[in-house]
């Protein structure tokens, strides 16, 4: 039983196998069958070769001609008017007030010279100031003369005459500082200077003979001091500048 079995079995495995083998011929002939009844596509013709990209040209513009040139005309003058229009309007001044400066004063002048004594005469001045005014000329001439005793003689008849003159007083200085009497002179000079307190001319006359006595007697210190007294009156009296300037230079003079 079981013989038969496996022998059903076995034909029927046989007759499949059979049947693919005969049946793959069979399928390839229908497809090439069916290959040659379709309609014939005519081939694709080839593409046309591309051609190499050129670099684009560029194209250069015309140059842009300039355009010609036109002649400046002259500038027109200026007027004055319009200069003066064209200035700009003065601003107002401020308001604030400038101090003032004071004024500035000035250096009061040297006392004038005194001219000749006759000229104090006044008909106020009394007879004995008149007398011993005019001896006083008398002696200051000849002292200039250079007669110094009859100078000498006219200035003591001045003080007997008016023993208050002051300027008889000091030209009795004067004679004696030219005779080499410098303490003489001294003395007279103290006189003077006590009776002539309202007259810088004459005082700073008496302060420059001072200092010459001074000088002379070695002083320098009170000559210079005397000097300095006579320019502080009298800033024009040459006696003491050139004395001043003998002391402190430290030159010694000849006596006169």
């Amino acid at each position: 039983m079981s013989t038969r079995v496996i022998g059903a079995t076995t034909g029927k495995q046989a007759f499949r196998a059979l049947s693919l083998i005969w049946a793959f011929p069979l399928v390839f002939f229908l497809l090439f069958t069916l290959q040659a009844c379709a309609p014939g596509r005519a081939p694709l013709p080839p593409s046309p070769p591309v051609p190499p990209l050129s670099p684009p040209q560029v194209t250069l513009l015309p140059k842009p001609q300039e355009p010609p040139a036109v002649p400046r005309a002259p500038e027109p003058r200026i007027r004055e008017e319009t200069i003066k229009e064209r200035r700009p309007a003065p601003q107002p001044r401020s308001r604030e007030v400038t101090p003032r400066l004071p004024p500035r004063r000035e250096p009061a002048p040297p006392p004038a010279e005194d001219g000749s004594l006759i000229a104090k005469i006044t008909p106020k001045t009394p007879p004995r100031r008149a007398a011993s005014l005019r001896l006083t000329e008398e002696g200051r001439k000849l002292l200039e003369a250079g007669d110094y005793a009859k100078a000498l003689s006219r200035f003591e008849k001045t003080i007997a005459v008016d023993s208050t003159n002051p300027y008889g007083h000091f030209y009795l200085a004067k004679v004696h500082h030219h005779m080499g009497r410098f303490q003489e002179s001294l003395n007279f000079l103290d006189v003077a200077e006590s009776l002539l307190g309202r007259e810088p001319y004459w005082l700073a006359e008496v302060f420059a003979l001072k200092g010459e006595n001074f000088r002379v007697l070695g002083f320098s210190q009170r000559a210079s001091s005397n000097y300095s007294e006579a320019l502080r009156l009298n800033p024009g009296n040459r006696v003491a500048a050139d004395g001043l300037s003998r002391v402190r230079e430290g030159v010694e003079t000849p006596q006169r």
